[in-house]
């Protein structure tokens, strides 16, 4: 199976951990990482998830970022609709999309602790590559 990694570049010094940890838990599960692609922020996320959906030899794709608390409610504007928006896109190509972004409300050390979500956006698509792939009982 293959899948993609999205990853949003903003608090990079943050989501180049989750890639990291992505990477190594897809390897781990047998999952070929055939696209990685970054963007600049999470909310520029769901055009680039649409392509990467689309394209037949990815099965699924991990979205990676890490939206942290500023002094507006920003974080808030962006988290909610971008998770919205991978699922809807999830059920039009019928591939899963895995959440690995972290926020809203947290601050960095809080987005540090949460790194391993990106390991389990990566094992929620192998999961789910597995039961969309064997016949319902």
């Amino acid at each position: 199976m293959k899948i993609g990694l999205l990853v949003s570049d903003f608090n990079f010094d943050v989501t180049a951990l989750m890639l990291e940890r992505a990477r190594r838990h897809a390897e781990f599960l047998g999952l070929e990482v055939s696209h990685v692609v970054h963007v600049p922020g999470v909310f520029d996320m769901p055009l680039v998830l649409r392509q990467l959906l689309k394209r037949r030899d990815v099965d699924g794709v991990a979205i990676l970022g890490a939206v942290i608390k500023g002094e507006t409610k920003h974080d808030e504007l962006i988290t909610g609709p971008v998770a919205g928006t991978a699922i809807q896109l999830a059920l039009e190509f019928n591939k899963p999309v895995g959440l690995g972004i972290t926020g809203p409300g947290m601050d960095r050390l809080q987005a540090l602790d949460r790194i391993d979500n990106a390991k389990n956006a990566v094992e929620s698509v192998a999961r789910l590559l597995k039961l969309i792939k064997e016949p319902a009982d």
